[in-house]
């Protein structure tokens, strides 16, 4: 499913859309280059590649620098006027997601918001609700672990939730990646079956070991509890990606990681499966935002302190050599160019396309309903969409 729903962040120089996939025809062959390219991430044509080291256990594989993210967080959070002028990403994602809860008719009394950057979930909690109350009012308490402290507290609770919310606000400064991996007896600081609902907006995408992490949540859920994450993946900015290769190629005779990889919609159906959740639901959100240029796009990402950290990188996006810098503009607005006209190549800006992947995943439970056994339906699904002209 993707979203169509636009809206206009507050900062004048940024427009943000619904999915959007028209380009011209003139385009076609750009744009299947282009999407051959995103898949090519890692290879290494005269300059480095990912660096991937092991750590830990057997299968524990770091491909992000924790550190680094955290100091780049931390970063972001020192201005905080500027970092709320960018918090209009995470914000609409949250919103988002709290949607989906309202999917969910039930009441909970702990909940964990794992990687909650500034307090994003909780801010879209009390956010009024056409003919309902604020979610919050279904909360007792909410719990808020994020890696980076000042990105955590940057702003008070009179910013985050209104004085008179019957939801408990509590920050927890822990990294989210090892936060629930093991219980007290074992270091740890939360026991199995303790929330009611975990639910990450926006952070799992720099996570090294989401098979851990996944069954962690799974472990501190209580039965036929539900975890609700929505996280970067895909496509996200395949229009920076692909260009930044092309621009390197052209004036280095090679391409290196400037943007993370990012799992896609098959690897968390598996992974989630594999981490022993049941009835999963997953379903994708595009959000275009308009910039003026390039440079724009860079300078937000920075300020949300989602800045580059994968291991073994080389430069950032800004130290980047100068004739690469420009043939990146170039190439960007040739391939990408055009916002805030529709998609028809004759704006000034440029799109940025941030892809959402949203998944739902229950803990097993006594009780918990199952599905069907394959096989067992009875009505042919393909004589529905006949009948409707859904198949031509």
């Amino acid at each position: 499913m993707i979203s169509t729903v636009g809206f206009r962040s507050q900062a004048g120089h940024r427009t943000v859309q619904g999915a959007r996939q028209q380009f011209v025809i003139g385009k076609l062959r750009c744009l299947q280059h282009r999407r051959n390219l995103a898949t090519a991430t890692n290879v290494e044509l005269g300059s480095s590649s990912v660096s991937i080291s092991r750590t830990g256990g057997a299968g524990s594989f770091q491909i992000f620098d924790r550190h680094v993210k955290r100091l780049q967080r931390d970063r972001a959070a020192t201005n905080a006027e500027e970092s709320r002028n960018v918090d209009y990403l995470r914000d609409e994602v949250a919103n988002r997601l709290v949607e989906r809860l309202y999917d969910i008719n039930r009441s909970y009394g702990h909940v964990l918001d794992l990687g909650a950057g500034a307090c994003h979930l909780a801010r879209a909690l009390h956010r009024p609700h056409p003919g309902l109350d604020p979610f919050a009012s279904r909360i007792k308490h909410l719990t808020s672990a994020e890696l980076s402290s000042k990105l955590l507290d940057r702003d008070p609770d009179s910013y985050v939730i209104p004085s008179e919310s019957p939801m408990k606000l509590s920050r927890l400064a822990q990294d989210e990646e090892t936060v629930l991996l093991a219980p007290p007896s074992q270091g740890g600081l939360f026991e199995s079956n303790t929330f009611d609902a975990v639910i990450s907006c926006g952070s799992l995408h720099w996570i090294n070991d989401l098979p851990a992490v996944l069954s962690g949540i799974n472990r501190v859920l209580k039965p036929d509890s539900p975890f609700l994450c929505a996280m970067f993946g895909g496509d996200t900015l395949y229009e920076l990606r692909t260009s930044l290769q092309l621009a390197g190629m052209d004036r280095l005779g090679g391409v290196s990681p400037h943007v993370s990889p990012l799992a896609d919609v098959r690897d968390m159906g598996g992974l989630l499966q594999r981490a022993g959740y049941r009835l999963i639901t997953i379903d994708i959100d595009d959000i275009i935002v308009d910039y003026e240029d390039v440079f724009a796009l860079v300078k937000d990402l920075q300020a949300m302190g989602e800045a580059n950290a994968v291991l073994g990188r080389r430069k950032s996006l800004a130290g980047l050599n100068k004739d690469v810098l420009i043939g990146l503009e170039g190439i960007y607005k040739e391939l990408h160019g055009g916002a805030g006209d529709g998609g028809s190549g004759g704006g000034a800006g440029i799109p940025a396309t941030f892809r959402i992947i949203y998944m739902i995943g229950w803990k097993e439970g006594l009780g918990q309903q199952q599905p069907l056994k394959r096989g067992s339906g009875e009505v042919n699904l393909k004589d529905i969409l006949g009948e409707q002209g859904g198949l031509g």
